[in-house]
């Protein structure tokens, strides 16, 4: 499985988000590509602690979230229209060249943690490696970036 830690990796996300357009449309789901440009930048921050989730969940929840957690950094890429977690949704308007902009430094801050050994908890799904962190964010910035075909 990719990660997002392994240079290669990292410069080709960057090189298919240069291929997007503000003209770019969605092969499934709702969202404009100004508004997946901005919901990239969610996890990304949230796995590096500069975001925080407003959902409480459950302890239910929870249980049922670590059922599913190796699914979020396996080698199968996410279904299409899989469901985005309410504090993900983008709904408004954005401004795409800004927003892709922001994402890549974004990407690249995450890139640079390649060492990290003091990840935050994940608010649904708990503690990731370093390792699951790379590979889980290299598997949703792929799964948004082939449903805008690049």
């Amino acid at each position: 499985m990719q990660t997002l830690f392994d240079q290669k990796v990292h410069q080709d996300i960057l090189t298919r988000i240069d291929r997007l357009t503000e003209n770019s449309k969605p092969n499934w789901g709702e969202m404009d590509v100004a508004q997946m440009v901005k919901h990239c930048q969610m996890p990304l921050l949230v796995a590096s602690g500069k975001m925080e989730l407003e959902e409480k969940v459950s302890i239910f929840k929870k249980m049922v979230f670590k059922f599913y957690k190796p699914i979020m950094y396996n080698d199968k890429p996410w279904p299409e229209n899989i469901t985005t977690p309410k504090d993900f949704k983008v709904t408004d308007p954005q401004i795409f060249e800004m927003e892709r902009d922001r994402l890549k430094i974004i990407i690249n801050e995450f890139q640079g943690k390649a060492l990290n050994m003091h990840w935050p908890k994940h608010p649904y799904f708990g503690s990731f490696s370093t390792d699951q962190w790379g590979r889980m964010q290299y598997k949703h910035l792929d799964h948004h970036l082939r449903q805008f075909g690049v």
